[in-house]
């Protein structure tokens, strides 16, 4: 009875082992990503033209539009250079 339980162990970890591993390569191949694997989509910054990764960048959405700042600095100043023109 003890070897009816102990392999039905040890196949329950197997199932679990090639799920992970399978479900992970299906999400890869239908083109889903994670943050963690958007390492290297790079954003500019529209202030200082400066690159950064997308997934540190400082989303603001201004005036309908998306734009990425390196800081909130550069947003702040994006900000009021954009009001300046408008003005």
């Amino acid at each position: 009875m003890i070897r009816v339980i102990i392999i039905a162990f040890i196949i329950y970890l197997f199932c679990i082992l090639f799920n992970k591993l399978f479900s992970k390569s299906r999400a890869v191949r239908r083109g889903t990503k994670t943050n963690k694997d958007v390492l290297d989509e790079m954003v500019q910054d529209p202030f200082c033209k400066v690159y950064i990764p997308k997934y540190e960048a400082i989303r603001k959405v201004i005036k309908g539009n998306e734009y990425f700042f390196c800081s909130k600095e550069c947003a702040t100043r994006f900000e009021h250079q954009l009001k300046e023109k408008s003005d």
